[in-house]
């Protein structure tokens, strides 16, 4: 059986006649560094390429592309979340709200605002009463980011880790912290478990996080575009962006209280991969684009379309949970996609976005479900 490693789309599948060697011929798929199992492969566009060496293999392959899990863990110590009615004491919820305003999603404001994590107790104080919980990190990884200025952001000091599970990269963060350990700076490798900060309260919020609310916000994510400074230019000239590709509207989050549940009810068998590919469709669009990155981080979301294969793809067809993540997106011929329009709305679950209102993303006017701007916003940057 054919075993792929966990950097399966980009680094796992490589393209002969790109630089792998003398002898080697165009157009050809080389599989896990292996050179038994080669697939010829017309000549297509780089971004084409890509997305088709990991279709073909997971076609002809598919065991392969069950990649070992990397299981998420806890970002402290406090583990509550596992105990029977342990909420209370792992979750803060905000001024005069219950600890269900500390988790993820439409939980603010009477489900009208978003929550991006979870804002977790913490279990050790100094003599001042101020939290001492070693925060750690959630997986192996790498720091892409540190923010030590808290006036820069309502997270005050935080740490964004890349981390590469079943070939997607995902992105976790740790916010509200009163110090980052010496050493954590971009670039720097780190380990399940490790020490990477110390929880805290900061912020540049104007009413502040007092010492009885201290908490990590924790957070798991992916990657919007990795052109986002350029299309928050375009979108917010007057606007500033202090955080580069790691501002907060450049990350779509995933549940990961859910994600720790899952692990713990499923154990050995828990994939990530499949986590996200089971996520409650909200609305399913069509963009008129061929070429974007999300293409080439997430390919394990797209579902390959004989059609497409064979009249050439003109759109993507992309299923987009009630946050604005897409976790499907299936290639479309042009003899597929109905009208002209760049971007067309095909479905609403409007059971799913009575649940989960906040995102904004869609709306119902004169009996019709449209696109709102913020909706098409959010496809733009992914398209971007």
């Amino acid at each position: 059986m054919l075993r792929l490693r966990q950097t399966l789309p980009t680094s796992s599948l490589s393209l002969e006649g790109e630089g792998q060697g003398e002898g080697q011929r165009p157009g050809q798929i080389r599989c896990g560094g292996s050179s038994r199992h080669l697939f010829l492969i017309p000549a297509l566009s780089r971004w084409e390429r890509v997305v088709k060496r990991f279709l073909l293999l997971a076609t002809v392959f598919p065991a392969s592309v069950n990649c070992i899990a990397q299981a998420f863990s806890f970002p402290t110590a406090n583990r509550a979340l596992l105990e029977s009615d342990g909420e209370e004491k792992f979750f803060v919820g905000t001024v005069g709200k219950s600890w269900a305003s500390g988790i993820f999603g439409c939980v603010r404001t009477d489900g009208q605002q978003f929550h991006e994590g979870l804002d977790v107790r913490c279990l050790q104080r100094d003599r001042r009463g101020e939290p001492i919980d070693p925060v750690l990190a959630a997986a192996d990884g790498t720091v892409v980011y540190v923010n030590h200025k808290p006036g820069l952001s309502n997270y005050g000091q935080y740490v964004i880790v890349r981390h590469l599970v079943e070939g997607l990269e995902i992105y976790s963060v740790y916010a509200h912290l009163s110090e980052v350990r010496e050493g954590i700076a971009s670039g720097r490798e780190v380990r399940l478990g490790e020490h990477i900060a110390i929880m805290g309260r900061s912020t540049n919020t104007r009413q502040g996080i007092s010492k009885d609310r201290a908490h990590v916000h924790f957070e798991l994510n992916l990657l919007a575009n990795e052109r986002f400074p350029e299309w928050y230019r375009n979108n917010f000239p007057d606007q500033r962006n202090d955080h580069g590709r790691w501002n907060g509207q450049n990350l779509l989050g995933v549940d990961p209280r859910l994600v720790l549940l899952s692990q713990e009810r499923e154990g050995g068998r828990f994939r990530f991969l499949e986590f996200l590919r089971n996520q409650t469709e909200l609305c399913r669009v069509v963009v008129r684009t061929t070429s974007f990155p999300w293409l080439l981080r997430y390919t394990p979301l797209i579902r390959r379309n004989r059609i497409a294969d064979q009249e050439g793809v003109a759109g993507y067809e992309i299923a987009l949970n009630y946050t604005g993540l897409p976790f499907q997106l299936i290639p479309r011929s042009a003899s597929e996609i109905a009208g002209r329009a760049q971007t067309q709305l095909l479905s609403v679950n409007e059971a799913e976005q009575a649940k989960h209102p906040c995102a904004h993303l869609v709306t119902k006017r004169g009996g019709r479900w449209e696109l709102t701007r913020a909706g098409l916003r959010r496809l733009d940057l992914i398209t971007y």
